[in-house]
């Protein structure tokens, strides 16, 4: 990465599926060593957002560069780019046939060609850096969604990422196992570890985020400062999103807006 370019850079993105227009010019950036949090309602473009930046969708239209590189030019080597971005699921996408250490370990060794040891060496680090030090010989089944979500954060880590991309880490998990997954982002943050976080959970948003960026309808409606964002918003959109996931009883009796993904 040059000295003062942005780890993410998105320029002027678009994205349809068919006549369904889900991203309409979206532009914003990352800067190396930030946590930067997309909030907003179910539907506002978030996940696909992030899918564009790791090119698991490919963009209608604009450019995304990360690391330096521009992922949306034809010519990109974009296996070599994606070893550079970490990116952790609502799912975890885990083998059940391999333990905690096997998955972390099998993308380093097909991918980044480790040899056995060292690729043990490194997942056993990185399950110890989440917390999972005593659960590297354990099945998936046998673990929590929470212990699962984490196994999938030390897989990620254990490519050694630039960047690390989150899309709703904690919606899939029983509210009691959230907070384990959200202390180990912290933790990231705190080590410098570059971020872009789709999420709903909003004091994780205004504690650990650099900046925080509201979407909706496929557009930026607001961003700026995590805590400003979040407390006081300037947009009326902003507003009434943060009004209902803020205060449930306001809520319709579905459910919040935006606690779902989008």
């Amino acid at each position: 990465m040059k000295d003062g370019a942005s780890a993410i850079e998105i320029r002027d993105l678009y994205k349809s599926f068919g006549t369904n227009e889900v991203l309409r010019g979206i532009d914003f950036h990352v800067d190396p060593g930030e946590v930067v949090c997309v909030i907003g309602p179910s539907g506002s473009g978030k996940s696909t957002l992030l899918r564009c930046v790791n090119l698991l969708e490919l963009p209608s239209a604009g450019t995304v560069r990360v690391a330096g590189a521009e992922i949306t030019d034809p010519e990109v080597d974009l296996d070599a780019v994606r070893r550079r971005i970490g990116m952790v699921f609502q799912s975890f996408n885990l083998f059940p046939h391999l333990t905690a250490l096997g998955n972390v370990t099998i993308a380093q060794r097909k991918v980044l060609k480790r040899a056995r040891d060292e690729a043990e060496r490194i997942g056993r680090a990185n399950l110890e850096r989440v917390g999972l030090a005593d659960k590297i010989d354990a099945y998936p089944g046998k673990l929590s969604g929470g212990q699962q979500q984490r196994v999938a954060i030390a897989r990620a880590l254990a490519m050694g990422p630039e960047v690390m991309l989150f899309d709703e880490p904690t919606s899939a998990l029983d509210p009691e196992l959230v907070g384990d997954v959200l202390g180990v982002m912290r933790g990231l943050a705190e080590e410098g570890m570059t971020m872009l976080v789709v999420t709903h959970e909003m004091s994780f948003a205004r504690e650990v985020a650099d900046r925080v960026v509201f979407m909706d309808g496929g557009v930026v409606v607001e961003e700026g400062p995590a805590a400003r964002v979040v407390s006081d918003p300037r947009h009326e959109r902003t507003r009434s999103f943060l009004s209902r996931v803020l205060d449930p009883a306001a809520a319709p009796a579905h459910g919040p807006a935006g606690d779902v993904p989008g």
